[in-house]
Formats: structure tokens, C-alpha cells, sequence
């Protein structure tokens, strides 16, 4: 990595005793964890959901035990077709971004649902508030759905292994008619994006990377700074702890490992089997660059071989990619 890259930031490793500790989500039914959101009304517990397929339900896991503390099924919605983001915003209430398209543009719209976090937790049905979703410049595939904690404006960043796209959505958003979502920023490739509590920072993260960006308020995006990012097998998730201090990265997949990497200068170090520390030449940091899918492979908190596990999660990512784009050809 060139010396003039971004520098490598955010992130430290070592043992900690916190609430929020690296955690496996032990429910058999999530097998597709592709949303992460820290509850505000709950402390220690998560919000997930399943990738395609399971239905209008979302989860809520508490990160002492790996165990579901909540099913809530939402009423009110129509029949979810690819759940790929979870958000909680200022307002108390759960955003949930129907938002997949991995024909990428086969839907002229999506949807976003939007429940109230239950003041207690417990299987319960709610009704959530349905909105249609239309992008100002075209229909795509996205997989990243974030609230601003201060503004309560919700954006969602499109995933294209060219070049994606952050979106903003209007002040606030209409149950009746459509909500149109227009492109502020270019973006790499995002499977998940989260705000961090203070609304100062904005991150997105990749299948090998992530980073970190400063937030103008207006939607733009500097070159942003690499985060220490945990190599998983699939790479779907990420949400910053409630009180700010760490980043949580998740991952699809049964018994799915939530690995914790501390936020520098937050007060906490990273959990046990947290990214290693970066070092200012980026040797143990995830991929530099944009950040998209070809970078460079992120500390392995479990000391496994990184080279390898890199090279096998790259043909594996290959394949998929090379998969979706001859399902789009038929």
C-alpha cells in the first residue's frame, strides 16, 4: 500500500469485560444473518434478521448469551422479498430495508418497514408502517440501510461491484405514495453500512473490508479510513455498539460468529477474538483502495492462516459473482 493511502484507523484488540462482547447467535431459524442493529431501549441485545425467504420476521439477541430474547412478526406489510438491513433511529422505532435485487433492477421499487422497539421483549406481533422505495436515477440492488441518530434521515448504499451509491431519502418518509431516494455520494462495494450513536461517523463494510468516514451532514463522502475489519465467511453485517465504543461485524451462516473490534480512543479494547491492531503501513488492516470486493483480506481474530482464508473466501466470492451476473443473462 502506498504511503499516501488513507491512513488505518479505529481500531485495537485485546481482552475486554464488556456488555457487548464478541457473541454466536445460537437460534437455529437465523441461518441468514445479513442486518445488525444495536437495540436503544435494550442494552447488550441486537437486532438481525434472515436474508430472503423466512417471512416478516426480525430478532432481537442478546450478546451475553448468543440466545434470541424476541421474535417479532410484522403485520401490516406485504410478503418481504430480500430483508438485507436493520437500523434503529432516534425516533424509538426499528427500520427494516426490504432492499435486496440481486437481478440488480428487476424491481422498480422496494420497500422499508418500520416498527416501534418493544419497551419489553418477547415474541410479540406488532404492525409495522410500510413504505415504497423508488431510486431517482434507476432501480438497483442494495443490501445497507442506515438511520441517522440525530436527523432520523434514512440512506441506504447500493452494492455494485463497479461502483455503488449512498442514498438519501426525503425528510421524512411517506406511507402514501413513493419515497424517492436520490444518490449523494459514490460508495464501493457496501453490504452493510451503520452510523455511529454521535452521528459523526458514517461505516460501510465489504466481504474483505471496511471503512470509516467522517460525516459532512450533506451526504458527501471523503476517502474515508480503513477499519481493522475481521475476515468471515460471509460478510454481511456491521452496527456500532449503543454507547459508540466498538464496531460489531457479523456474518450469514448457522451458529453465525459476531466478532467485536474496539473503537481507538472510545474507552474499550477490542474483544477476544477481535481484529488485531493495524499498523500505520496498513499490514494487518483490511483491504485499502476503495474498500470494494478485490482488497485485501482483514485480521483474523482466531490467528488462522489470513493468506489462505483470503485466496479460498476470493473464489468463493468469484464464484457467486460469476453466478449472478448469468442468472441475470437468462
Amino acid at each position: 500500500m502506498a504511503a499516501a493511502a488513507s491512513a488505518v484507523v479505529l481500531v485495537t484488540a485485546g481482552p475486554v469485560a464488556a456488555a457487548d462482547d464478541s457473541f454466536t447467535i445460537k437460534d437455529p431459524r437465523v441461518t441468514e444473518s445479513s442486518g445488525l442493529a444495536a437495540s436503544r431501549a435494550h442494552p447488550g441485545v441486537y437486532w438481525t434478521h434472515n436474508d430472503s425467504d423466512d417471512g416478516p420476521y426480525i430478532y432481537a439477541v442478546d450478546s451475553k448469551t448468543g440466545q434470541t430474547v424476541a421474535r417479532i412478526t410484522m403485520t401490516g406489510v406485504g410478503t418481504p422479498r430480500d430483508v438485507e438491513g436493520i437500523s434503529v433511529g432516534p425516533d424509538g422505532q426499528v427500520y427494516v430495508g426490504d432492499i435486496g435485487d440481486n437481478l440488480d433492477g428487476s424491481w422498480d421499487h422496494v420497500w422499508i418497514y418500520r416498527f416501534p422497539e418493544p419497551e419489553a421483549l418477547g415474541d410479540a406481533t406488532v404492525r409495522a408502517t410500510q413504505f415504497t422505495v423508488r431510486y431517482a436515477d434507476g432501480a438497483r440492488n442494495a443490501e445497507a440501510l442506515m438511520v441517522h441518530p440525530k436527523t432520523g434521515r434514512v440512506y441506504i448504499a447500493s452494492k455494485n461491484e463497479d461502483k455503488g451509491g449512498l442514498y438519501e431519502g426525503p425528510a421524512q418518509l411517506t406511507a402514501s405514495g413513493s419515497n424517492t431516494f436520490r444518490r449523494v455520494a459514490d460508495v464501493p462495494w457496501v453490504t452493510d453500512g451503520a452510523f455511529s450513536p454521535d452521528g459523526k461517523r458514517l461505516v460501510l463494510r465489504s466481504y474483505f473490508s471496511a471503512r470509516t468516514y467522517a460525516w459532512q451532514g450533506d451526504g458527501t463522502l471523503d476517502g474515508g479510513e480503513r477499519v481493522d475489519a475481521p475476515l468471515q465467511g460471509q460478510s454481511e453485517s456491521v452496527s456500532y455498539t449503543a454507547d459508540g465504543t466498538a464496531l460489531m461485524f457479523g456474518s450469514e451462516g448457522a451458529n453465525s460468529r459476531v466478532v467485536r473490534v474496539a473503537v481507538e480512543g472510545a474507552g474499550a479494547a477490542a474483544g477476544a477474538d477481535g481484529g488485531k491492531a493495524p499498523s500505520k503501513d496498513g499490514g494487518s488492516s483490511s483491504a485499502g483502495g476503495g474498500g470494494g470486493a478485490g482488497g485485501g483480506a482483514a485480521a483474523d481474530g482466531d490467528g488462522q492462516n489470513l493468506t489462505v482464508g483470503a485466496i479460498a473466501l476470493g473464489v468463493a466470492t468469484a464464484l457467486v459473482l460469476g453466478l449472478k451476473r448469468l442468472l441475470r443473462r437468462r
